[in-house]
């Protein structure tokens, strides 16, 4: 009987990962800790935030499929990390790092395609 075999993850998926797990903890650091809603129930902004973040980990068995979902919903979050930006000075760092994770998974996503060369 053969051993399983592994599949090494491209060093460009492992910067996504890295990114979409630095996005979930800057959701709950920002949500949960640093800038608690005051008008919402502090779970329910965690629920909006974090949750939509987790669920491509049902598809983490295939990386490239997990991370095209992350950078889906990752455009939600620089939209978030845009508005923010512009119109809470208070958490304007925090939006900023939001900013350059989304536009990082965007970029691994790119990186990570694998281009077919034009016949000549």
């Amino acid at each position: 009987m053969n051993p399983p075999t592994t599949t090494a993850i491209a060093p460009v998926y492992r910067l996504g990962l890295l990114a979409w797990a630095l996005l979930v903890l800057l959701q709950l650091a920002w949500h949960g800790w640093l800038v608690p809603a005051r008008t919402m129930p502090v779970w329910l902004v965690l629920g909006v935030t974090v949750v939509p973040l987790l669920l491509p980990l049902f598809a983490i068995r295939n990386v490239r499929r997990a991370l095209l979902w992350v950078g889906i919903l990752s455009l939600f979050y620089f939209c978030h990390g845009v508005t923010e930006a512009w119109s809470a000075p208070g958490e304007r760092v925090l939006a900023w790092v939001e900013i350059v994770l989304t536009v990082g998974l965007i970029a691994v996503l790119g990186a990570g395609v694998k281009r077919r060369l034009a016949p000549h």
